[in-house]
C-alpha cells in the first residue's frame, strides 16, 4: 500500500470524484479529502507511480492539482501557525517562501492561515526571525510555533551561543 498526497484540490472535489481518478491505475483502499487536500491509499507501488507521473498538474474543475507521495510523518519536524495570509497565495508560494529558511516537510493553507512543518528547527527559528510580521503578498503574516522542544534548544542556542 502507498499513500499519496493530493494539494491544491478545488473547493468542488468530491471523494467520489478523486476516487474514480485514481482507480484508472489501481486499487484505491481508501480516500479521505481535507479542505484543499486530500490522501489517497493505493494497493501497490505500480499503480501510485502511474497515478503520479499522469496526475501530478493534472487539471480538475480548472485548478492544477499536485501528486505526490506522501512524505512520512515520524520524521520529526517543526510545525509552525501562520496567520493572515492573503488569500490568493497558493501552497507552492508559500513553501517556496519558507523554503529560503531551509527543508519544508508540509506546507497547508486552510483559508487565510496555513500550518508550515520545517524540517530542523534551526531552520523554523530563522523563519520567525524573517518572516514574522513582515509584508508577504500584501499582508504580515503572524508566525507562531506549534511543536517541539527541539526548537526550544534551537532558539536558546542561537540567542546564547549554547
Amino acid at each position: 500500500m502507498v499513500k499519496l498526497f493530493i494539494g491544491n484540490l478545488p473547493r468542488e472535489a468530491t471523494e467520489q470524484e478523486i476516487r474514480s481518478l485514481f482507480e484508472q491505475y489501481g486499487k484505491v483502499l481508501e480516500c479521505d479529502i481535507i479542505k484543499n487536500y486530500g490522501f489517497v491509499h493505493i494497493e501497490d507501488k505500480t499503480a501510485a507511480e502511474d497515478a503520479i507521473r499522469n496526475l501530478h498538474h493534472y487539471k480538475l474543475h480548472g485548478v492544477n492539482i499536485n501528486v505526490e507521495a506522501s512524505k512520512n510523518k515520524s520524521k520529526a519536524s517543526t510545525k509552525l501557525h501562520v496567520g493572515n495570509i492573503s488569500p490568493t497565495c497558493t501552497n507552492m508560494e508559500l513553501r517556496a517562501k519558507f523554503e529560503e529558511y531551509g527543508p519544508v516537510i508540509e506546507c497547508d493553507i486552510v483559508k487565510d492561515y496555513a500550518f508550515v512543518h520545517m524540517e530542523r528547527a534551526e531552520d523554523a527559528v530563522e523563519a520567525i526571525r524573517g518572516l514574522d510580521n513582515t509584508e508577504f503578498q500584501g499582508r504580515r503574516p503572524r508566525l507562531v510555533l506549534i511543536t517541539t522542544d527541539d526548537f526550544w534548544r534551537a532558539w536558546f542556542a542561537s540567542v546564547f551561543g549554547a
